[in-house]
């Protein structure tokens, strides 16, 4: 186990993405350097991290590609709730995440994360595993955009067994789901977490493999559908539909509740909130509508691969 090869990987990917997005946009990230207090007697243990944020450009109205490195004395609830024989254990966290929230409502909202765990006990071996995945939220839900983003995801997973995608798809329809809203968060991509078989190299090649991915999953979207004229309509269904996206991120999301209950920096957590959200009250779409097609069509998982899709 290598820790400096993955904090390598990750901040090679972070720079590789950022990229390819100020080039997509033709405007540039601001770059926010951070560094955690060494406050040990609150569970904190230092560690920091680069948060790059973009906000009003052309194809992106607020984005963030952040990279973090954090270390803690004590596993937050969050971390290890599918393993508890790790409770109290010391921690190092490496990642990359990501959320770009598109002005042009035919562009759909995109999700990326990659993630390193280590749990450490003096005198115990450490335990580590990877996890991440990428999910697309759309508004405006487009049959060849969703087929393309879920077969880059699936060659992300094939060469490291036939079995993998079908179960980390399912995953994903399974956590980006409102339950007290009855409806997933969009139509979904690739979720895994606790991978740790059959062991280092191959996980992480899993990893890099979803994290060199991204691009090819969503650039072609943003780039056919970021030219789409839009109205008044459009961006009132957009706003609707950014708050089903932050309920998610503050009530279910683990990624933000382990930022917030490992001490985190607050505005890296929360970048992933857009910019502008409105809720309206017991609203629903004209039967009919283009806003219903959403609901009828694209908020339902589904094997978008299939040719029958």
């Amino acid at each position: 186990m290598n820790i400096d090869l993955v904090k390598n990987f990750l901040t090679g990917l972070q720079n590789r993405i950022v990229t390819e997005l100020e080039r997509l946009d033709g405007s540039s990230f601001r770059s926010d350097t951070w560094r955690r207090s060494e406050d040990r007697s609150g569970g904190l243990a230092g560690g920091g991290g680069d948060t790059r944020i973009i906000e009003e450009g052309a194809l992106i109205e607020r984005g963030g590609v952040a990279y973090s490195h954090v270390r803690g004395t004590e596993l937050p609830p969050t971390a290890s709730a599918a393993r508890p024989e790790l409770a109290g254990r010391g921690f190092e966290a490496i990642g990359v995440s990501l959320v770009l929230h598109p002005r042009n409502p035919y562009v759909p909202t995109v999700h990326m994360n990659v993630r390193f765990f280590v749990a450490l006990r003096e005198g115990e071996a450490p335990v580590f595993w990877f996890g991440g995945g990428m999910d697309l939220t759309p508004c405006y839900g487009f049959e060849e955009d969703c087929a393309h983003f879920h077969r880059t995801c699936k060659a992300a997973l094939d060469p490291f067994g036939e079995d993998l995608h079908p179960r980390f798809k399912r995953w994903c329809d399974e956590y980006f789901y409102l339950k007290h809203r009855g409806e997933p968060r969009g139509i979904g991509g690739i979720f895994f977490d606790d991978l740790h078989e059959p062991g280092f190299d191959e996980c992480f090649a899993l990893m890099k493999s979803v994290g060199d991915h991204f691009l090819p999953a969503y650039v072609p979207i943003a780039e056919k559908r970021r030219h789409t004229s839009f109205g008044s309509r459009e961006r009132e269904f957009q706003a609707y539909r950014r708050g089903r996206y932050v309920e998610f991120n503050l009530v279910y999301d683990r990624g933000t509740l382990f930022g917030l209950q490992s001490g985190g920096r607050t505005e890296s957590i929360l970048m992933s909130l857009p910019p502008v959200v409105k809720w309206r009250y017991d609203w629903r779409p004209e039967t009919g509508s283009a806003e219903a097609r959403l609901y009828d069509v694209f908020l339902k998982p589904r094997d978008w691969i299939a040719p029958s899709a």
